[in-house]
């Protein structure tokens, strides 16, 4: 599952390039192709899909970085309250290819591609 809309509208106020599926009348896109299309435009997933880190393991991408928040508060003034905290601390990490974990009291990162031992 996406992100709000709002969410979006507001990275776009703060003048980052951002694109929801919607927008695009792509929300039936498969998680595949999400990362493909994401990777293709080196774009960040938001999301709150779990799914999208087991897929990040499985096919071993380098990019695109994903964050996936795994919030109580799922509104969109607390999404965008982490989302600064990241910008902030890991701007260049989410260039480079990671996966961020969100929870309400941290956050985790790890290092594209994943590897399992």
């Amino acid at each position: 599952m996406g992100v709000s809309h709002t969410v979006n509208k507001w990275l776009k106020q703060h003048e980052y390039d951002s694109l929801h599926l919607i927008d695009e009348k792509l929300f039936t896109l498969s998680d595949e192709l999400i990362f493909e299309k994401a990777a293709k435009e080196n774009r960040i997933v938001l999301t709150f899909d779990l799914d999208f880190g087991e897929i990040l393991s499985r096919i071993k991408a380098h990019q695109p970085s994903v964050i996936i928040f795994r919030l109580e508060n799922q509104i969109p003034a607390n999404i965008i309250h982490h989302f600064e905290l990241i910008l902030k601390d890991h701007l260049n990490s989410l260039n480079e290819g990671v996966i961020f974990i969100v929870t309400e009291k941290k956050y985790r990162v790890r290092r594209l591609p994943i590897i399992n031992k």
